[in-house]
């Protein structure tokens, strides 16, 4: 398992520099003057040649991607001070340093992301499970039909609608908003429950679907019957064979789908209007912001590989056969 973990995280390390090289010369190649983009409408000629040799734009390419790659390691000098590492670079629009201002933004997104995981992992592969084992009654029709519903559902029609309902016409909650937990851990999680509940009302139904077609499908497995032949419980062989087996392509979705969310998740950020890496995205790319756009996408790069990663740990640990891949 050690060198499978090694050798996973070593691809990672490869595939996110190819990423920065990618990224970096993406943007160089894109026919647009940086330093008149930082510079604003009103510049003159001596302001944008201060800007651009501020900005690095003078030198030769190569040595621009040297200072970009090796400022994400060990940080950058610009005029404005110092940027410690890991340095994405400085704002055009705001000034700011990139890596502080994804920072700042990373923990409404990282709740979101994880209020929401446990949700439909705990709801929705729970009530898959359930449906799966009381197959053909009538719990198994009601969660399929419920499912079924609220998959049709899309986050930017069910947001607005729970908005309209618990917040504008009752009064029953606040607008949703991030506050840190350190402050006040009661408004941290009722600030955001209505996003994670919307979020994950989604992802539940899907993962409801998804857990009970494979666990139908695990228990029709040659060893789950050999294991029934035997005169094992059916409740025995639901647990300690099925459900293990059953979980290998939740796992693979699972992975998918978090680490999308931890790189921004757009929709429902701009749905209530929350400040986090999915509206930052969105304002770099409004803003023509080239170097909050490219932080941006390095750090959705890297936690999408680091989920990636911890997907391929657990896929390993359920199906020992992949460890020998």
């Amino acid at each position: 398992m050690f060198q499978f973990i090694i050798r996973r995280t070593v691809g990672a390390l490869v595939t996110l520099i190819l990423i920065g090289a990618a990224t970096f010369f993406l943007f160089v190649a894109a026919p647009s003057d940086y330093a008149s983009l930082a510079c604003g409408k009103d510049c003159s000629p001596a302001r944008l040649e201060d800007i651009r040799q501020a900005l690095g734009l003078n030198l030769p390419i190569h040595q621009q991607f040297w200072d970009f790659m090796s400022g994400i390691v060990m940080g950058r000098d610009f005029p404005t001070g110092h940027c410690s590492a890991p340095c994405l670079g400085q704002s055009f629009y705001s000034g700011d340093m990139v890596w502080s201002t994804i920072m700042d933004r990373f923990p409404t997104t990282l709740t979101l992301t994880v209020g929401g995981a446990v949700v439909f992992v705990i709801v929705g592969i729970g009530a898959g499970m359930i449906a799966a084992y009381r197959r053909g009654t009538m719990v198994d029709k009601v969660a399929t039909s419920v499912s079924m519903v609220l998959s049709s559902f899309q986050i930017y029609v069910l947001g607005p609608l729970v908005l309209l309902i618990f917040v504008y016409s009752t009064g029953w909650m606040d607008n949703p908003a991030y506050h840190p937990i350190t402050d006040d851990p009661w408004k941290w999680f009722t600030g955001l429950l209505l996003p994670v509940l919307v979020m994950s009302t989604i992802f539940t139904a899907q993962y409801t679907r998804m857990a009970r077609s494979s666990m139908i499908e695990q228990l029709a497995e040659e060893h789950v019957r050999t294991a029934r032949a035997k005169g094992m419980s059916n409740r025995y062989v639901f647990f300690r064979y099925a459900w293990r087996g059953s979980m290998i392509p939740i796992v693979t979705v699972l992975g998918i789908d978090i680490s999308s969310m931890l790189g921004g998740a757009v929709v429902t950020e701009l749905t209530f209007s929350l400040q986090g890496i999915g509206r930052l995205a969105v304002d770099g790319a409004v803003h023509k912001d080239l170097p909050l756009t490219m932080g941006v996408m390095l750090f959705g790069a890297f936690f999408i590989l680091i989920v990636n990663i911890l997907t391929d740990i657990a896929y390993a640990y359920i199906d020992p056969r992949v460890r020998l891949s």
